[in-house]
């Protein structure tokens, strides 16, 4: 089949997300992504379970899902960094690749001989991508980044929670959003450095760092903040589930569910056409000419005299009842569905975002598919997530032109598992 990144060979070093979410997107895109991993033990999210994948008597094997949810697509080989024969193979890998991510400590791969420095000269077309907490500059340059560390210094748990006032704190996302965005950002970069190495032949240095996304992810509060707030002293804080642009955009309340529990709706009305709309679904058309709500800076402004409104009249129906006539006048709105209703969801089900995949020691796996849809060259999953070392004789054949000799005598030294 024909994809978009036939041909592009990655060499990846990266383990835990940012870098094999990276990796696992252009491997999405038909690169050849072969993960180098630490011989014996892999990358460190081989480890992070339960849940592991399952044989199909129903003992688990050493695949964790988290490990398997970003590293399909791609081959796994084995190598011993840390001695001058495993760093001596990753420079002939280099030699032969497109691509390399690493996501080590600023100053690790120039100790190996395996910065961007030391590569290009092996290789001048290397792009050579980068991913750290901080970046190679700065004062915090030689710090370990984690996501959660990131994002409270990048700002994003000012901003996450409830509002102060009614008893909210600091809260994280509950996925690793700096990471993935920082992998995203990277693949970006990456595909915008082969093209420039395409057209001129020099390859480029791709220096990504979680807290430069995170700062990124800011959007338009960090753009109120820049320019407004800091001249007002008006700092973005903590909303909820509310918007601070937008009224009404958050979750209310419902009547209950059959079974007594509290249910939720989002609303989501973004201009004063749809805010009158709802007006008439909820039976108060006069508030959509009310001058205090007719349009949207106003309603920002009498926020707290609009919502208990709001949030008074929402009790008095069931959410299937509201999302109805929502739907019925396009009014934006969403239940909040847990994870096993999002997977029987019929959109998500009919744009395929979940695929299984079969495993030579375990059961037939499901796993979260691509998002990326291209009608010339559409994205295919090829390959299961490896097993550890899985690939190492194939790559050094293929991509080294090695004899079985000498990949064997590498094995006998343990350089390779």
């Amino acid at each position: 089949m024909m994809m978009s990144l036939n041909g592009v060979r990655v060499l990846d070093l990266s383990r835990v997300l940012a870098g094999p979410w990276c990796g696992q997107t252009l491997a999405d895109l038909g690169a050849d992504v072969v993960k180098v991993e630490r011989c014996k033990t892999g990358d460190d999210t081989r480890g992070w379970g339960p849940p592991f994948l399952q044989t199909p008597a129903g003992e688990d094997t050493r695949e964790a899902a988290y490990y398997m949810g970003a590293n399909r697509n791609k081959r796994s080989i084995t190598c011993d960094l840390s001695r001058p024969e495993g760093q001596q193979l990753v420079r002939e890998l280099a030699r032969h690749a497109h691509v390399l991510i690493e996501n080590y400590k600023v100053g690790d791969m120039a100790r190996y001989g395996l910065d961007h420095e030391s590569l290009r000269q092996v290789n001048p077309r290397l792009v050579y991508c980068s991913i750290t907490g901080y970046g190679q500059t700065g004062p915090y340059r030689e710090r370990a980044g984690y996501d959660y560390a990131v994002q409270g210094l990048g700002g994003l748990m000012s901003v996450t929670g409830e509002r102060d006032d009614l008893g909210g704190g600091p809260q994280k996302v509950g996925v690793a959003v700096a990471d993935l965005f920082t992998g995203l950002y990277a693949t970006v970069g990456i595909l915008a450095a082969l093209r420039h190495a395409e057209a001129t032949g020099q390859g480029q240095q791709v220096d990504m760092a979680l807290l430069d996304t995170q700062v990124a992810m800011l959007a338009n509060l960090g753009a109120n903040y820049l320019v407004e707030g800091q001249f007002s002293g008006k700092v973005p804080g903590r909303m909820g589930n509310a918007h601070v642009n937008i009224v009404p955009y958050q979750v209310f309340e419902t009547a209950p569910k059959p079974s007594g529990e509290r249910d939720h709706l989002i609303v989501a009305v973004g201009n004063d056409g749809q805010f009158a709309k709802l007006c008439e679904i909820i039976g108060h058309p006069e508030w959509a000419k009310d001058p205090r709500f007719a349009r949207n800076p106003d309603r920002v402004r009498h926020r707290d005299t609009l919502v208990p409104l709001l949030g008074k009249v929402f009790m008095q129906r069931n959410k299937s009842q509201w999302l109805a006539e929502f739907e019925r006048l396009q009014v934006p709105g969403a239940p909040i569905n847990q994870l096993d209703e999002v997977f029987k969801d019929p959109q998500v089900q009919a744009r395929g975002m979940v695929e299984t995949l079969s495993h030579p020691v375990g059961k037939d796996v499901q796993l979260v598919a691509s998002p990326i849809k291209l009608s010339e060259t559409p994205v295919s999953t090829r390959r299961h997530p490896p097993m550890l070392g899985e690939h190492t004789d194939e790559v050094l054949r293929e991509w080294l032109g090695w004899p079985d000799s000498r990949i064997d005598a590498l094995r006998q030294q343990s350089i390779i598992d």
